[in-house]
């Protein structure tokens, strides 16, 4: 028995439309919660004597500070983290660290401040690092198998990136540069399945030539579905698996990549092969093009 995977591709296309301008929407006018990393600000690590309630750290930091500021376990619930926005280089750390030994015994493993132009370049540097690799991609399969195909792929990469930033914008969960690179990942993770998904499509177009763009479509999806449940439900559950046990530091890049991989999943079937039946491959598009012999005569 197959699965007819094209049938609902018009309602896919109108979601994936709505979630993509949505997305779209947020970012312009909520925009992302950016973490010290692209603000500025002060980064604390300490490691204390014992065990200690993130809530009593909270509770002298909230004495000392107005502003918004994070405390999360960096490892074992000894290890801490403290991330401060904004604040000089000089006094903020200094007025912090002697506020905590009041209270608590701990080992100052690191005190860094991050400045503002910092924060903007790790920002940029980022952005670019994305468009670059989008790019990059779309040529490797424009070479690899055809322009429609790289289209298809530069759109489902698009997609991707623009719901999980999306997400993380309408929710307002922390962006910093784990989830950056968990963006990065996304990417590459998408980009594998279009390529499983894009060799299975031609290899099928070129057994059965005169075969119909939804059944040629259908017929590979039917063929992969086993290796796509297999990938993604182990990838998700090692993911969930981080998101539970991996604490506070970790949880958002998790997060992003749960997001990620369901959508990269769905953008391999819906977004890569509706592009490929509207812009109506065939089979001469994937032909292998012989190389024509002339005959001058010569022995």
């Amino acid at each position: 028995m197959q699965i007819n995977f094209m049938r609902p591709r018009k309602i896919a296309s109108v979601l994936s439309i709505l979630m993509v301008v949505l997305s779209i929407f947020s970012l312009s006018f909520k925009g992302l919660n950016a973490g010290l990393d692209f603000t500025g600000g002060t980064l604390i690590e300490i490691k204390l004597s014992q065990s200690t309630n993130l809530e009593e750290i909270r509770e002298v930091l909230g004495s000392k500070l107005e502003d918004d500021f994070q405390v999360s376990y960096f490892g074992s619930e000894q290890d801490i983290l403290i991330k401060i926005p904004g604040g000089s280089e000089n006094n903020l750390s200094d007025e912090i660290v002697t506020a905590l030994k009041n209270s608590f015994q701990f080992d100052l493993r690191r005190k860094d401040f991050i400045g503002p132009q910092i924060g903007e370049e790790l920002r940029d540097q980022g952005g670019l690092g994305i468009l670059a690799a989008m790019l990059v991609m779309m040529v490797y399969i424009m070479f690899r198998f055809q322009f429609k195909f790289a289209i298809g792929a530069l759109l489902a990469l698009i997609h991707d990136v623009l719901i999980v930033l999306g997400f993380f914008s309408i929710f307002y969960i922390g962006f910093n540069l784990t989830v950056l690179a968990a963006i990065l990942a996304v990417i590459g993770y998408s980009l594998n399945d279009t390529i499983v998904v894009s060799d299975r499509i031609r290899e099928n177009y070129r057994k059965k030539r005169k075969s119909d763009n939804v059944d040629v479509i259908n017929r590979s999806l039917n063929q992969m579905l086993g290796r796509t449940l297999i990938t993604s439900l182990t990838t998700l559950l090692v993911l969930f698996a981080l998101l539970i046990l991996g604490g506070d530091f970790i949880q958002n890049f998790a997060i992003a990549l749960i997001c990620g991989v369901i959508v990269g999943t769905y953008s391999s079937i819906y977004v890569l092969c509706n592009n490929l039946i509207l812009m109506n491959l065939n089979f001469e598009d994937l032909a292998i093009k012989k190389s024509e012999t002339y005959d001058d005569g010569m022995p």
